[in-house]
């Protein structure tokens, strides 16, 4: 595999795995932060611009898995793949994590 494939497993990782915040406020009708809240990533955003956010993030997530090869790249595909959910899971709780303290 070339080295953009690997870059591409990282990615979707991190697309995928942002998915099920977004996706789970938005089904229960709670609002939650997105890119397009005012400020970006700190106001909250309605629980339809969540569901948007999250089928995106899924649709870029899952283009991003094919191109990366992930279910037949082998073991390092995977190993990059799930590093990109351990990034991204552990940038959001910290961010998150601030959010609930204010």
């Amino acid at each position: 595999m070339n080295w953009y494939n690997y870059l591409a497993c990282f990615f979707a990782g991190m697309f995928l795995t942002n998915v099920v915040p977004h996706f789970v406020h938005g089904i229960s009708g709670n609002r939650f932060p997105t890119p397009f809240a005012h400020p970006p990533g700190k106001g909250l955003s309605s629980p339809t611009v969540n569901v948007v956010w999250a089928l995106l993030n899924l649709v870029v997530g899952y283009i991003l898995f094919r191109a990366g090869k992930v279910s037949s790249g082998g073991d390092a595909a995977l190993v990059v793949f799930f590093a990109g959910i351990v990034g991204i899971s552990i940038m959001l709780s910290r961010g998150f994590a601030e959010k609930q303290a204010r």
